[in-house]
């Protein structure tokens, strides 16, 4: 297949009239359209005003997706402990399926290729099962809490711990690598130290199995901690093992400067939630300063009751005026940074080579934009463009290693109307 349009390759090439070749899983060639069509003859053409990679979701919460809007205006902890455990708690086998489905499809429609997935503790299965029948490229896994914790979801330690690593043996690595595992506490909160201690281990027993875990989203969750342990929140990871070039920690909004240095000396890896560290009044992560200190900084919409909404691109818009405002430096985290968060630095984060940019060899994860709205008239600058004016609704084409998974606006493979139907129906009782 060959994609032409305006080429942004990553955050540092554009290609005006450029195309994109993609041969099996693949990229083949990048460069400029004219060259590529005559050298290409035999392959199917399609044009689109901008062609990108897919966007990577480096925290998110797929299973919560019939809880959009249940809980707005709410505290974290009382976000978390009043209204979406109780639901998590709740939901059936077939409710998570449809609920990870429909988080899947919104993620696919709206340009995002790869997500990290922080799913429950319960019927963890049917989110590996949906990502695979959308055909997501994911880091994902069930959810560990073994300590103040609701009681349809706190679970013995060592269970919760073999139940991981079935699904380790069964999932890592599954649908053509398109899926890998994540051992998952949720944070140190709910998690006792032997639960977050066999964490590490279990991690470190099988190749490219990664950890993603919460930390210090909330000054709340951060005195329960050194309540509990005596120690900051990163600190305290890092003593039982949860610090490293394999660990992905999301939000990190409150942290001093020794536990900086702490993430940068591990390789620690920082997901930014900027709309929902706004949305619950968490505060504002220090960006800027992780980047400085040579953090890899990744961008995620976490869960849809507390965004609402999973678009990669309101994500970077989001990220880039929050720090711009939060320094009073219009310079702060400008396009092109904020771009490299939602590609390469996710991709890195999850643990997946050549998936992040358009370049021969790499990994055709491939994305198709209209600009036909006024909105997106003019477009002086893509990078710009695609940072601050682009709604994941001008996404008409997604790809993933190859496989066309949205084609002009429309669900490929799976009934996307039939899904949202039975999400509604699902949703009722949580209204």
């Amino acid at each position: 297949m060959l994609l032409s349009g305006t080429v942004v390759a990553d955050s540092a090439t554009v290609i005006e009239d450029g195309a994109v070749v993609v041969d099996g899983t693949t990229v083949e060639a990048v460069g400029d359209r004219a060259d590529l069509v005559e050298r290409y003859t035999d392959h199917e053409r399609r044009d689109y005003d901008v062609v990108a990679p897919g966007m990577v979701g480096s925290h998110i919460h797929s299973v919560q997706s019939l809880g959009r809007g249940i809980a707005d205006d709410t505290e974290l902890l009382d976000w978390l402990f009043d209204h979406i455990l109780p639901m998590e708690g709740s939901m059936s086998a077939a409710e998570m399926r449809t609920a990870a489905t429909l988080g899947y499809l919104e993620l696919v429609e709206s340009g995002t290729t790869t997500c990290i997935d922080h799913l429950s503790v319960a019927h963890a299965e049917e989110a590996f099962e949906a990502a695979g029948e959308v055909g997501i490229r994911a880091l994902m896994g069930k959810v560990l809490m073994d300590k103040a914790a609701p009681d349809d979801l706190r679970e013995d330690t060592d269970a919760a711990l073999a139940e991981s690593e079935r699904l380790i043996q069964q999932y890592h690595g599954a649908f053509g690598d398109r899926v890998r595992y994540a051992v998952t506490p949720r944070f140190a909160v709910t998690c006792s130290e032997d639960c977050l201690r066999g964490a590490r281990d279990l991690a470190d027993e099988y190749d490219g199995v990664r950890i993603h875990t919460h930390a210090s989203e909330n000054r709340g969750e951060i005195e329960t901690v050194e309540a509990d342990t005596g120690m900051r929140n990163v600190h305290w990871l890092d003593e039982v093992g949860l610090t490293g070039e394999d660990v992905v920690l999301a939000h990190c909004v409150h942290t001093d400067e020794s536990e900086r240095e702490v993430l940068a000396e591990t390789g620690t890896h920082v997901t930014h939630c900027p709309s929902s560290n706004m949305k619950l009044a968490s505060g504002v992560a220090p960006v800027g300063d992780y980047l400085d200190r040579g953090i890899n900084v990744a961008l995620g919409n976490d869960g849809p009751p507390c965004n609402n909404t999973l678009d990669p691109f309101t994500e970077m818009r989001q990220a880039s005026l929050l720090q711009k405002v939060d320094t009073l430096d219009s310079t702060a985290l400008p396009a092109r940074t904020v771009f490299e968060m939602a590609t390469v630095n996710g991709a890195k984060a999850a643990g997946f080579e050549q998936v992040g940019a358009l370049r021969p060899g790499w990994k055709a994860d491939v994305v198709g934009l209209r600009t036909d709205t006024s909105r997106a008239t003019p477009v002086h600058d893509v990078l710009s463009h695609l940072v601050f004016a682009t709604h994941g609704d001008d996404v008409a084409f997604t790809m993933v290693d190859g496989d066309v998974l949205l084609d002009d606006g429309e669900v490929v493979g799976v009934d996307a109307e039939a899904v949202r139907e039975q999400a509604r129906e699902y949703a009722e009782k949580y209204t």
